[in-house]
């Protein structure tokens, strides 16, 4: 063979090569850019969809690791690599910032959440207010550990207003987090809780929400971590929580979210 026409398809056959990998490059740019987040039980419901709305505008893949608030700050705190951290109080993650965890001024409160008492349907035991927690017939009463879990401390602040909080210590069972608490009432394994009105299906239990005057507001805080690789990505996620998108999925679920 000629050894210009060699050379010529040499360099052609390297052109092609060149474009195609390029072409592979530029098709999918977004393929293996993944946002994680961390998130308090409480927004399970409504960030799981949040994240699918964010998926289809953005083409980034969002993944969720849901858990009580104190516990996904300690993972923070030891590394884990998240680049946003949705909380169910503020204080967590401005314990965070202290510590130079949280980028500056990325803070935001996204929502309010509320809290109410959950019993199964079928249950023959009435219990409409705090005070129906101390009939008999509840054997066990399920809320989130108030030590790291910001739903748990409502609930617990809230049984101390109504007086009856040290009454109630030989039936109270403790959840890992909002989740974990709904999960005893399912079960069948506490024939009361107290859980986020975020995670209230109308099929699964009877739920009456619990006044907010009866404990400190949870404030449900959220923020870029310092050590993402993602800032504008992260703060593009929440402000996408409380857009024109977010926001009313937030307020399906029974969250205030301020303007």
């Amino acid at each position: 063979m000629n050894v210009k026409i060699l050379t010529l398809l040499t360099v052609l056959g390297l052109i092609i090569l060149i474009n195609t990998a390029c072409g592979t490059v530029n098709n999918s740019p977004e393929d293996s850019i993944e946002l994680k987040i961390a998130a308090a039980s409480g927004l399970t419901l409504p960030f799981t969809e949040i994240g699918q709305a964010f998926e289809q505008e953005t083409g980034v893949k969002v993944t969720f690791s849901f858990g009580s608030t104190g516990q996904l700050a300690d993972q923070i705190l030891n590394g884990a690599p998240f680049d946003v951290f949705a909380a169910a109080d503020i204080k967590f993650i401005n314990n965070l910032a202290e510590k130079e965890l949280i980028v500056p001024k990325s803070k935001k409160i996204h929502a309010l959440g509320r809290i109410g008492m959950a019993t199964l349907p079928d249950q023959e035991v009435i219990v409409e207010t705090l005070h129906d927690l101390l009939k008999p017939e509840i054997k066990k009463i399920a809320i989130a550990n108030p030590e790291h879990a910001p739903y748990g401390l409502a609930a617990k602040q809230s049984l101390e207003k109504a007086g009856i909080w040290e009454e109630l210590q030989g039936k109270m069972v403790y959840g890992r987090n909002i989740s974990d608490t709904l999960a005893y009432i399912e079960t069948g394994n506490a024939e009361a809780g107290i859980i986020a009105l975020s995670l209230y299906n109308e099929d699964a239990v009877n739920f009456h929400i619990i006044d907010d005057t009866m404990h400190a507001p949870v404030e449900q805080s959220i923020a870029v971590v310092r050590s993402t690789n993602q800032v504008e990505l992260a703060h593009e996620f929440i402000e996408f929580t409380m857009g024109p998108i977010g926001k009313p999925i937030m307020e399906n679920y029974g969250f205030i979210v301020p303007e």
